[in-house]
């Protein structure tokens, strides 16, 4: 059976219709479930909102009332604390009142007792002033005049006290100083033991003959010209039996001439030619054994790190001589010494040994050189290199400059006990004899002396006085000028004790 084409196309929108609708309502359940899905959903998520905001509002609720009940806790301490502190206050106030009617009550206390203070005051000086008067008509002295003799009479019970005092003090700081320098000298001079005193230079030659002496001569003088010429020192031929003086201000000069000339006495062959040969061999022998001296008396001291010239000018003292002491064996003995002492004292011991040894470098100059051997010798000293310190040390042996460090005062301590020592130095009968006559001199220059002695060698001078006219004060003054004078214008080894003599004698006679 065939259907009509048109029934079928009728057919086919109806079913596509039906089919369309069909779906739309599908859909729109579709629709309508997830909807609904969605607003339970919401609606849960909704109640959870609320549950949450409700128990952060019962939290924040919480937290609120915990604050408040913090801060009304805070607050009642805080009124409990200023309610004690507003009863101390009161009690502070209150005690303070009560101390300011104590005081006022003093004050009026003490105004009546200064009232009757002053009423008292009053009345003792009415009466002192009735003494004063009852005193100077019995006295018959004025209060000025009592005044005056009050205080001339304190005047000599102080300067009596003073003396006491001073000759106390000063006998401890003699007895304890003394004690203890001994103590060092005698450590230092032991520890030194120099065994002899140095050998005095020499100038004399000795002669197996007199015959010899003709030979020095030569034909018409001509042998001993050519040596003076050529050594610089004088030749003196007399009567001395087989021997011949050379003699000459310069030492070092005059001992290369005594060697040449003992050389030549040896050798036999005495001319011209050979004097001249002999005394220039022995001028070069002189500068090597004078550097030789030098240096070997560095080691002997202990000093390093001189300069060689130095070191030269420093031998040039085995050729010089104080009062018999040979220079160099006295520089050495010193620096030894100054040594000792400053190891004692815990000074510097390199400066004291150095400056002790370098002390009397100036005397190795030559004399045309102007100054004091002090003076030259720390210039030449400071001119090689040696230290500031040990220049102050040379330079000021003599107190001609100002001693900086407690090393200068060793050195010249040392200087001192090397060249006092027993043996150490010579001095001819009469310039002793003129020395003590000094010393006896500057002592009876003072007023109120009545009599002075120089003993002990002139190691002491022993001056008494006049009672009545030098006091115990005056007595030390005196001892201290005396001594200052003699510093000043004397020179002398070592050190000289003045000692005043003040004897009180009362006399009376029974008739």
């Amino acid at each position: 059976m065939t259907l009509n084409p048109l029934l079928l196309i009728a057919i086919s929108i109806g079913a596509f219709l039906l089919g369309g609708l069909i779906g739309y309502m599908i859909k729109q359940s579709l629709a309508e479930k997830k909807r609904q899905a969605q607003n339970l959903k919401a609606d849960h998520i909704i109640t959870e909102a609320k549950e949450k905001a409700r128990e952060i509002e019962l939290e924040a609720k919480d937290a609120a009332l915990n604050i408040t009940q913090k801060a009304e806790d805070e607050l009642n301490r805080r009124r409990a604390e200023l309610n004690k502190e507003d009863d101390r206050l009161q009690k502070r106030r209150e005690e303070l009142d009560r101390r300011l009617e104590k005081y006022e009550e003093r004050e009026i206390r003490l105004n009546k007792r200064q009232s009757s203070i002053d009423k008292r005051a009053n009345e003792i000086d009415q009466m002192h002033n009735e003494i004063m008067e009852e005193l100077q008509r019995v006295s018959q002295m004025t209060k000025d005049e009592a005044r005056e003799v009050i205080l001339a009479e304190t005047e000599k019970e102080a300067r009596a006290d003073m003396a006491r005092i001073i000759r106390q003090i000063e006998s401890e700081a003699r007895e304890k100083g003394n004690a203890r320098a001994r103590e060092l000298i005698a450590d230092a001079i032991q520890r030194v033991a120099s065994e002899k005193v140095a050998e005095v230079t020499t100038s004399v030659v000795n002669l197996p003959n007199e015959e010899m002496k003709g030979r020095i001569v030569g034909r018409n003088g001509r042998n001993i010209r050519a040596f003076e010429q050529a050594s610089g020192v004088d030749v003196i031929v007399d009567d001395t039996p087989e021997a011949v003086t050379v003699s000459c201000f310069d030492s070092v000069r005059r001992e290369i001439a005594r060697r040449a000339l003992t050389r030549l006495v040896v050798d036999g062959r005495i001319h011209p030619a050979n004097i001249e040969k002999t005394l220039r061999e022995e001028n070069e022998q002189m500068n090597q054994d004078i550097v030789e001296a030098g240096e070997q008396a560095a080691y002997d001291a202990g000093v390093a790190g001189l300069h060689v010239e130095v070191l030269k000018k420093l031998g040039r003292l085995k050729y010089r001589t104080s009062y018999g002491q040979n220079q160099l064996a006295h520089a050495v003995e010193t620096a030894k010494i100054a040594s000792v002492i400053a190891a004692e004292l815990n000074a510097d011991v390199e400066a004291a040994k150095a400056g002790a040894l370098l002390h009397d470098l100036g005397k190795a100059m030559d004399h045309n050189t102007e100054g004091t051997h002090a003076q030259i010798g720390a210039e030449f000293a400071q001119r090689h290199g040696v230290g500031q310190k040990v220049v102050n040390i040379i330079a000021s042996h003599h107190h001609e400059m100002e001693q900086e460090s407690v090393e200068a005062v060793i050195a010249e301590a040392a200087d001192a006990i090397s060249g006092a020592r027993p043996g150490a130095r010579r001095e001819d009968l009469e310039q002793y004899i003129k020395r003590l006559r000094a010393l006896e001199n500057i002592a009876n220059s003072y007023n109120g002396v009545d009599r002075s002695y120089a003993i002990q060698a002139g190691r002491e001078v022993r001056i008494i006085v006049k009672p009545n006219e030098i006091d115990d004060v005056e007595a030390n003054r005196m001892a201290k000028n005396i001594a200052q004078q003699i510093e000043e214008t004397m020179q002398y080894p070592g050190q000289i004790r003045i000692t005043v003599i003040r004897e009180s004698r009362a006399t009376e006679y029974a008739k």
